[in-house]
Parts: C-alpha cells; structure tokens; sequence
C-alpha cells in the first residue's frame, strides 16, 4: 500500500532516444501524491523524451520506471494505461468530431475502475456545459482541459502533462494549471513539461532543467527560480512574477 511519503512513480537511470540518437541520459525523477514537479527546458532539451520514456511511446535503452510499485519499464503504453498512467499529450491529440462527452465515454472503457463521466464533468464544469458540443469547435482552453478530463475520467495515479501552454493565451494558461494544481492536491502527483518556466514555476512544487538530455539543475521552485543560468536561459525578463499571477483566469 502506497503512503503519503512512498513514491507513486520513480523512474532511476533513464537513458532514450529515437533510432540512433540518445536524447535523454541518466534521467531520473521521483512522484510523490500531493505535488506538482515541473519539467523545464528549452525546444529539444528532452522534456518530451522524458515523458515519453515513462509513458511508454519511447523505449528506454537504460534504467528502470516503477508505478504503484510495479516495474512497468517494459510495459506497452496502453498497459501502463491501465496500471494509473495518465497521459495529457502536447498539443492535445483530439478527435474534431467526436463530442465531448463520447471523448470520456472512450477514455473510460479502457480502464476498469475510471471515475463516472458525470463526476468528471461537474469537475470541469466548462465542459459540462458542452457535453455535446464537438472537440473541433471548442476554444484552445476548453480544448486542454477535455484532454485533462479525458486522462482523469481514468482514475490515474499520476498524471503526465505535456506542453499545456502551447497556443493558448497566458490567462487561459494560469487556468489550465489551476486545473492540475487542484488534481495535484487531491492527491494525484503530477509531472508538468513545459517551456513556460516563469508560469510553471509559481504553481510547481519541485523543479527539474534539462539541458541537451541532462538534468543540469534540480531543487525547489524558489531555488531554481534564483539560479541565474537558468534565469538567463530559460526565464528571460519575467522571472519574477508575483504570486498574483497564480490566480485562475
């Protein structure tokens, strides 16, 4: 049985890439319930590899990934589905028209023991009110959070995030990861990648900086934040934002 203090996911060791090219060495994280640990790195640092790797789309050449304390390295991704792997992939990955209510219909088929869609819905009451509208005629935002949905109709133990902020306005941004900060304390760790180190920074609660594969720098938001390579690098003139920019749009 899993305690608050025991890792839900760790993965150890990590190396992988794509044909002959090694994108991601010796990478390692560990989940905990309750906490928001961001990915941060430029376009091609490995952030994707990374959550690839755990998602089970990339094979792993090295090291070892445990979910609920079994060894799912190996495993196929819909496996790992089915084991509490949510998946929230870069740009969504959406079908145009299929409703959204049909969206979590499926989604929740391939699990035994998913939450109810009428739970999911009042969860995210922007698409309880358009349960029948089609994905493809949804804004950017409403969109992202129906591919949140989607993975969380499933009951994940931890839920991967990937890219939430690309194309969508900074407001609708602040919204999203609202959205898993409110997943996260309710106790389903999250592992965020994403460019927008300045935003993903204020609602993380650990931080991790790839740099051509590597994680060149990892510690608490504050400290990473403070840490002028990364600063320069990554955060560029709006390291500092206030707290209020945590609000929801």
């Amino acid at each position: 049985m899993t305690t608050m203090t025991e890792a839900v996911l760790e993965a150890v060791d990590i190396d992988a890439g794509y044909g002959g090219t090694i994108a991601l060495r010796g990478f390692a994280v560990r989940l905990v319930p309750g906490r928001i640990t961001c990915l941060l790195g430029a376009n091609g640092a490995g952030k994707t590899t990374a959550l690839g790797a755990i998602g089970g789309w990339v094979r792993p050449r090295a090291g070892s990934i445990r979910l609920r304390g079994q060894d799912v390295t190996n495993r196929r991704a819909d496996a790992r589905v089915r084991a509490g792997l949510g998946v929230v992939p870069e740009g969504r990955q959406l079908f145009p028209d299929m409703s959204v209510a049909e969206h979590l219909q499926l989604a929740s088929r391939v699990v035994d023991n998913g939450h109810p869609i009428d739970y999911v819905l009042q969860m995210f009451p922007v698409l309880r009110d358009r349960a029948g509208q089609s994905a493809g005629t949804l804004s950017g935002g409403e969109q992202q959070m129906l591919a949140i949905a989607r993975a969380v109709v499933q009951r994940p133990a931890v839920l991967l995030l990937d890219e939430p902020s690309l194309g969508l306005a900074p407001l609708i941004v602040g919204s999203v990861l609202h959205t898993a900060r409110r997943i996260a304390d309710a106790g389903t760790p999250v592992l965020l990648a994403e460019q927008n180190a300045s935003l993903a920074l204020r609602w993380a609660d650990d931080a991790l900086v790839l740099e051509n594969g590597r994680v060149v720098l990892r510690g608490s938001p504050t400290d990473i934040g403070r840490d002028l390579r990364l600063r320069e690098a990554y955060l560029g003139s709006d390291s500092t934002g206030s707290d209020s920019d945590r609000s929801p749009a």
